[in-house]
């Protein structure tokens, strides 16, 4: 299948679109000296060589080539990239809505969630949870909302709302990917809340992009299923740079199209960018935090590799926090 879009890309096919400058710069030709932090280029590409495999196999340097404007189209027509995985369900909008407006009574919250088992099902299941530790033992609905409080039960919210959009998925590469970014989606989101509280932020916006970001490296994923049936992925640090820039810019253009909040969407968009505003720059910390700790849980980075002693106090506390939460 992959001969036909190496046939596009050398006869005639469509210009690449123009990635990122940071997307741009040269691979990564050595490993990072003995006692120096990742860079977030390495970190990345440490990220996805864990998420993948790292199969033995590497494919022809045109594959790469192929992908990457492939993703670039894709980047031209956000709606078909948000076409690519599932819509979030429809009582979480209405309920979103609902806790933005003061009026709304816990008894009305209770009412609204009861109207989905799944979503009662959760929300009890997360009351009880080592993380809220309830004196008792929490039974009903009611007593799960009061609990949660308005701010736990949005994120609890915008989580369910979010999983089936990145974990459920075909195809051979986004079901190998998807359960490990889920799970690093779910810990960003809970370290950029954190972040975020701590610096006087806007926790749920913070939440939100944290389960947000990975929703293009999901469509990625899923295009590559749809237009590549080798075996091996592509592993060279290159692409790896590219994937995620392509990848951070999609989730941007989805979260514009489903009429996220726009400082989300500025997050999402500007994270990492020295210029951007705080709150894309608590994502980008926390982005960081979230794979440094899967990474360190995946046995792949020591307690004191210099990456994790390099995190600043708050940093350290959200890692120490997302291994507490790993328990519950």
């Amino acid at each position: 299948m992959i001969a036909k879009w190496i046939n596009r890309l050398f006869g005639g096919a469509a210009p690449e679109a123009s990635a990122p400058a940071a997307a741009v710069r040269p691979a990564a030709t050595a490993a990072p000296a003995a006692g120096r932090p990742l860079s977030s280029a390495e970190l990345n590409a440490d990220f996805y060589h864990w998420l993948t495999g790292e199969h033995a196999q590497v494919p022809p340097a045109a594959v790469e080539k192929v992908i990457i404007e492939e993703l670039g189209r894709l980047l031209q027509t956000p709606t078909t990239a948000a076409s690519m995985v599932p819509r979030v369900p429809a009582v979480v909008p209405q309920l979103l809505r609902s806790l933005r407006e003061e009026n709304t009574s816990g008894a009305d919250l209770a009412r609204q969630i009861a109207q989905d088992v799944v979503l009662v099902a959760e929300v009890v299941r997360e009351a009880n949870s080592p993380y809220y530790a309830p004196t008792a033992p929490v039974k009903n609905i009611e007593g799960a909302v009061m609990l949660l409080g308005q701010n736990g039960l949005r994120m609890l919210l915008a989580r369910v709302a979010f999983r089936p959009v990145i974990s459920q998925q075909t195809g051979r590469f986004a079901k190998l990917a998807a359960p490990n970014i889920w799970t690093q989606s779910e810990k960003c989101a809970l370290a950029a809340g954190l972040l975020a509280a701590s610096n006087g932020l806007p926790q749920f916006e913070a939440y939100l992009a944290g389960l947000m970001e990975n929703v293009g490296l999901m469509v990625a994923f899923r295009l590559i299923d749809q237009i590549y049936d080798e075996e091996a992925l592509p592993q060279s640090d290159d692409f790896c740079r590219r994937l995620f820039a392509y990848a951070r810019m999609l989730s941007g253009r989805i979260a514009r199209l489903w009429d996220l909040p726009p400082d989300v969407v500025a997050a999402i968009e500007q994270a990492g960018d020295p210029e951007a505003p705080p709150l894309a720059g608590v994502l980008a910390r926390a982005d960081r935090v979230s794979k440094l700790r899967m990474l360190h849980d995946a046995r792949r980075l020591a307690a004191d590799d210099a990456s994790i002693a390099a995190l600043a106090r708050d940093e350290r506390r959200a890692f120490d926090k997302l291994g507490e939460r790993e328990q519950d």
